[in-house]
């Protein structure tokens, strides 16, 4: 039994809206995102930097499939899974599972935090593409290891 990450959210956006906001590195740098080397596309490789801390994250073994589905690896122990679902006209329903931790004492630590970390990437992504507002700028500089 491994242990999985997952957080699931309403977006008031069709799919193709809310695929390109997460696809797409000009859209993702509104509400996630400091930098990105490129798109996410079946079989690229970029790297993300996060505004609040010093290093970037290789994100690779990238399967996209149009306004359904995203997943890739950024710790080699797991794979992110992101489900968009239509629901009601112009609603989508955005889930992200993160999946292959063993369960120990550290572990349990990673799944509380990257439990909260994908819901607050739901909600930033929610806040921005429906009210235009970006929820993280200012949210971590607590964090910052710079």
């Amino acid at each position: 039994m491994k242990l999985i990450s997952k957080a699931s959210l309403q977006i008031q956006k069709s799919r193709e809206e809310v695929f390109e906001a997460i696809v797409n590195p000009e859209l993702m740098t509104k509400y996630f995102i400091s930098e990105s080397t490129g798109k996410l596309e079946t079989g690229s490789e970029v790297y993300w930097k996060f505004p609040e801390f010093k290093d970037s994250y290789l994100v690779k073994e990238v399967k996209v499939i149009p306004n359904a589905l995203i997943s890739f690896v950024w710790d080699p122990e797991t794979v992110v899974t992101i489900r968009l679902e239509k629901y009601r006209e112009h609603d989508t329903i955005v889930s992200v599972e993160e999946n292959g931790k063993e369960i120990n004492e550290a572990n349990l630590d990673w799944v509380i935090s990257n439990t909260g970390g994908w819901a607050n990437f739901l909600a930033s992504m929610k806040a921005y593409l429906e009210y235009s507002i970006s929820l993280r700028k200012g949210a971590y500089q607590f964090m910052s290891k710079q």
